[in-house]
């Protein structure tokens, strides 16, 4: 698999690429299948449904990793925190995390209530062809519980960061039990057929360093170094995003290194390129201008130039209005500006 290949910085005959949020509102494909489903939690719980998702940018963009398609919600989901998906607002849990009783009552071992996310990860793997690689992925502890604290995404993180301040053990307690449960849903996704797996850490940025260091990139590291002790074979991808001034701090046991469009690909390759393989980082706007797209895919491979070690991606979700077309000249030039 070319994708696994550059992961561990093997020769590849071409630079790989996925683009993540590649299965989404954008494809007509996908907004056919969405509709099936009663709603979006139903989705990403059908087998049958979620499985076609994840495989149609493979068939219609020619991308070389399938990413499971799923939320990093429903782990919080399966600890007992009611989940609903509100039109124009997004995901909002309806009960909060507002004391040390309530991190006490959240499920133990909810990853054994994911057994829909494995079979869905088996069913992908079975139909995808065998040079094409299928990441697995979770949200990062500190994202998880900013959303179980906050209810819903956050402009000022007002009570996660009073929380962190003033009880910081309570908000330990709660990752505590996060990444614990992340180090077997990912596990689990492994063993049932995941190439590689990918923890997104959205909301790293709302932090100050130190903050950050204790919180968020702390928790990350023991859940890499769980997996490496028991999956040294898989490929492990880190994306913290909006930490691009604190990556000469960052280090763990990982092979990948995803930058956001924010975090200078020069910068990162200066400071981690030596240790880890990059991914990124082309801003996802630039989709809507073939010109646009060209040049920043040109100025992308000034800095990374043709070498192993490095996967083409952007540097954050594929928007839902971004022409298809461009989706499609995208993975075509990465392939013709990189091909050996």
């Amino acid at each position: 698999m070319i994708f696994i290949d550059a992961c561990f910085r093997r020769a590849t005959p071409y630079t790989p690429i996925w683009m993540m949020r590649q299965a989404g509102r954008y494809l007509r494909e996908y907004q056919e299948v969405r509709q099936k489903a009663k709603n979006f939690l139903d989705l990403c719980a059908n087998v049958k449904l979620a499985s076609e998702v994840t495989l149609q940018p493979i068939e219609i963009l020619d991308v070389d990793a399938a990413i499971l398609f799923s939320d990093i919600l429903l782990l919080p989901y399966a600890m007992g925190l009611p989940l609903e998906f509100l039109p124009n607002v997004g995901p909002k849990f309806t009960h909060t995390i507002t004391s040390l009783e309530d991190i006490q009552a959240l499920k133990p071992q909810a990853h054994q209530q994911l057994d829909y996310v494995y079979e869905i990860v088996s069913s992908v793997r079975a139909q995808l062809d065998k040079s094409k690689a299928l990441i697995g992925f979770s949200g990062a502890p500190w994202t998880l519980a900013t959303y179980m604290i906050e209810g819903q995404g956050s402009k000022t993180y007002q009570h996660s960061k009073r929380l962190l301040y003033s009880q910081p053990e309570m908000l330990h307690a709660l990752l505590d039990k996060l990444t614990t449960e992340l180090i077997a849903y990912l596990s689990k996704q492994a063993e049932a057929g995941a190439n590689a797996l990918m923890i997104f850490d959205s909301w790293a940025g709302a932090l100050e360093l130190e903050a950050y260091l204790t919180f968020g990139w702390g928790y990350i590291q023991k859940i890499t170094h769980a997996l490496k002790a028991k999956h040294p074979n898989i490929p492990l991808i880190v994306f913290p995003k909006g930490v691009g001034a604190y990556l000469a701090h960052l280090g763990g046991e990982f092979e990948v290194f995803g930058c956001d469009w924010g975090t200078p690909l020069a910068m990162a390759k200066d400071i981690l390129g030596d240790r880890y393989v990059l991914q990124g980082n082309l801003e996802p706007a630039r989709l809507y201008s073939q010109v646009a797209m060209s040049e920043g895919v040109e100025r992308i491979f000034e800095t990374m130039g043709k070498k192993e070690g490095f996967i083409f991606n952007l540097g954050h979700g594929m928007i839902a209005d971004l022409p298809r077309a461009h989706a499609l000249e995208l993975v075509s030039l990465v392939r013709q500006k990189s091909r050996h």
